[in-house]
């Protein structure tokens, strides 16, 4: 089974398979709802959001959802992991969790599968993967060369997120200054969950060349990494592709 829905600004695309059928379109329907609810009710870029709302003053702390304390939280583990580098609230800029929301919503969706009895899939949210089943060989975009790949990975179980420059130019900005990161070119993290992967990855970037190993540190994440000198550097346990895996072009 396949599907290709745009939710929350970019192509997600799902892929699964499960020998036998085994996840109906029911299972599929519900994971695509999943992102479009959490798209609404979490979008800074929505008047009407509960992200909104609250940045407005129209919310209390204690009337939030427990889905956006989760959020909130998570923002604030970051920011202080991060020394600031992180932050969900820049100076003269809203609330915007995105950096947290994207990662965590695609998990949660994986979730939604995995409770469905689905085995082997592969959920891909803007180039940011969650995977099932494996091996799938996911492919790092060359930070520089849009058709180019600079590294394969081989995934059976967990994520992959990246966070660059290519896509959206220096949109990830380094809390501790309000200026946008430097010293990373792109920034691949390997982890359990998206949730973990596609936050670290962007707190990673917006550290800039200290981030490596502050990602490095992180429980159960691995890094690959292209510094602003073109230098290539990555843990010992990125799970580089060989031989024998399904590839998956990302």
């Amino acid at each position: 089974m396949r599907r290709v829905e745009h939710v929350m600004g970019f192509p997600v695309s799902l892929r699964i398979d499960d020998e036998g059928g085994g996840v109906g379109e029911e299972a599929v329907d519900e994971v695509f709802a999943w992102l479009r609810s959490a798209d609404a009710r979490f979008s800074p870029f929505k008047a009407d959001s509960e992200v909104s709302r609250f940045d407005r003053g129209e919310l209390s702390a204690e009337e939030l959802s427990p889905d956006l304390a989760e959020v909130l939280a998570l923002c604030e583990e970051y920011r202080i992991a991060t020394g600031g580098a992180f932050d969900a609230r820049l100076p003269g800029r809203g609330l915007d969790p995105c950096a947290v929301v994207k990662g965590w919503s695609v998990q949660r969706a994986a979730d939604l599968l995995t409770a469905a009895g689905a085995r082997r899939f592969c959920l891909n949210a803007g180039g940011d993967v969650v995977a099932a089943g494996g091996p799938w060989r996911v492919g790092v975009r060359h930070p520089e060369q849009a058709d180019r790949l600079c590294a394969v990975l081989e995934i059976t179980d967990g994520a992959v997120a990246t966070s660059g420059r290519y896509e959206r130019g220096a949109h990830i900005l380094d809390g501790r200054t309000g200026r946008p990161a430097t010293g990373l070119l792109g920034l691949t993290v390997v982890a359990p969950t998206l949730t973990d992967a596609d936050a670290t990855a962007t707190a990673a970037f917006a550290m800039g060349e200290e981030g490596v190993a502050w990602a490095a540190a992180r429980p159960g994440c691995e890094v690959f990494a292209v510094d602003a000198g073109r230098r290539v550097v990555r843990t010992a346990g990125v799970p580089l592709a060989g031989a024998g895996a399904e590839t998956l072009a990302v």
